[in-house]
């Protein structure tokens, strides 16, 4: 069942969790001023205690998460400070410094976590570890996802998946594709990490998840009614059945084991149990929330481009066979690549990073103490009007322009970073890719679709549209 909130909840929302949150942190914080020695950017303290909290939760509950960080740049330059939770932060709209954030991580700057994010996805998994357990890790992880295991362990069991999950609906049929997408990716995610589904596992693990995702940035008081201890209890719950699956793997030996990544990680690796069970939850967490919400945005923008929608439908129906698709069929979709590509740009998840410096650290003119708290705002790169003409629309096209095609290096590129970059680049970023090509040529060869209802997107407490995207199924002929 999708969740609709009603327009004040944002705002409710905010203010409730920031008033608890200050109070915490003016009993509890230890005090570590800037250095007197430190010349951070130029900006504001905002309102007592509170700073720019409101303003900036207030921008990214929004359809544009930016707004904040826009306004700012225009009276400080592209890096500013300001006051988040009555602390210091340097907020960065600008390309270089976001890649110089992104390439010293480990060395210059620490990933930096709320609390409520650190207790869900796990003090052992991939997002939160730090120095070597971290590359560790994260180089088992891009080794799961390298390009030729997606040919050979991904590619088929994606369209299968596809094929059952989007062949059922009927005609006239009004869904919340918000749900059908989390269905989709939950479905791929525990299908190829754990090697198992079932429909009645899907729907558990599409709803502890949406408890667990909601959890992520909440305020973390562990108490009935409250959302963070409803994300632990979810987590508690999916890491429950993780450890059961392991212990399943282990009775039927290897030859059984390695279905999935993690039948190849207790066939492959020597890890705690512990460790893995963090490990699994990071990838089931990074994976669904970039697969489906890519996906719903995706849908939402070509719905709102007729243009869009016919180019895709076009290149689409060109690969239409009763067969599955190949790896050059994959191979063979610039457009819908574009789409994706926009999709990221716009509606990107990773709006920003959070990283603190291990010692003082000096760019340009300025001095970063040790200790503060940096947000590369890449959000605000990506919808740029100096780098991006007509930021804020939709179009694909732009990345055919061969003005942007050193932009579009989303592995290196400092003004497309849908994916991070650095040592914390995501592993899965080209199954991503992949997972999401395949969703929009099943969908868009299967069925045409009207919205029944306005919506917009929001990315607090995280990425969703606001309605859960009500459209009306129409089956596509078979005959083209």
């Amino acid at each position: 069942m999708v969740e609709i909130y009603p327009p004040e909840w944002p705002i409710m929302a905010i203010l409730t969790s920031l008033f608890i949150i200050l109070t915490v942190k003016l009993l509890f914080r230890k005090k570590n001023p800037v250095k007197k020695t430190c010349r951070l950017p130029p900006g504001r303290r905002g309102w007592p205690l509170v700073g720019d909290s409101f303003n900036w939760y207030n921008a990214v509950a929004s359809s544009h998460p930016s707004g904040f960080v826009e306004e700012q740049v225009k009276r400080f330059g592209k890096i500013f400070k300001c006051s988040l939770f009555g602390e210091w932060a340097v907020v960065s709209a600008d390309p270089g410094f976001n890649r110089f954030v992104m390439q010293n991580e480990g060395r210059l700057f620490q990933s930096s976590y709320p609390k409520s994010f650190r207790d869900l996805v796990g003090k052992n998994g991939v997002i939160t570890v730090q120095g070597e357990q971290h590359r560790k890790l994260h180089s088992i992880a891009s080794n799961m996802m390298r390009l030729d295991k997606l040919k050979f362990h991904f590619l088929n069991d994606i369209q299968m998946i596809m094929l059952q999950t989007l062949k059922n609906f009927q005609d006239d049929q009004v869904i919340f594709l918000q749900d059908v997408c989390r269905k989709v990716a939950i479905n791929l995610m525990v299908n190829q990490l754990l090697g198992v589904s079932s429909e009645s596992e899907i729907n558990e693990m599409a709803q502890l998840f949406s408890d667990f995702v909601d959890g992520c940035l909440s305020v973390p008081i562990n108490f009935p009614g409250f959302t963070y201890h409803t994300a632990m209890k979810a987590r508690e719950r999916i890491i429950s059945k993780i450890r059961k699956t392991i212990d399943e793997r282990r009775q039927q030996g290897s030859s059984e084991a390695s279905n999935g990544v993690l039948g190849r990680i207790l066939d492959e690796e020597n890890l705690p149990d512990e460790t893995i069970s963090d490990f699994v939850i990071n990838l089931l967490f990074a994976g669904n929330e970039t697969t489906a919400k890519t996906m719903l945005f995706a849908a939402y923008f070509i719905t709102q481009s007729p243009k869009a929608m016919k180019q895709l439908l076009e290149e689409q129906d060109s690969l239409k066979r009763d067969e599955l698709l190949t790896w050059q069929d994959y191979k063979s979709m610039p457009f819908t690549q574009c789409v994706i590509d926009e999709t990221l740009r716009i509606g990107g998840i990773a709006i920003w990073l959070m990283r603190e410096a291990k010692e003082d650290v000096t760019y340009q003119d300025y001095v970063i103490p040790k200790g503060c708290f940096v947000v590369p705002f890449l959000s605000a790169v990506h919808l740029d009007e100096n780098i991006y003409k007509e930021a804020v629309t939709f179009n694909p096209w732009r990345w055919m322009n061969p003005e942007n095609e050193q932009k579009r290096n989303w592995r290196n590129s400092p003004y497309f970073s849908p994916f991070g970059g650095g040592a914390r680049f995501c592993p899965g970023a080209e199954l991503a890719r992949l997972q999401i090509a395949l969703f929009l040529h099943y969908f868009v060869t299967t069925y045409r679709w009207t919205q029944v209802k306005e919506d917009q997107m929001s990315f607090f407490p995280s990425a969703r549209l606001v309605n859960g995207f009500q459209i009306r199924l129409i089956k596509r002929q078979e005959t083209n």
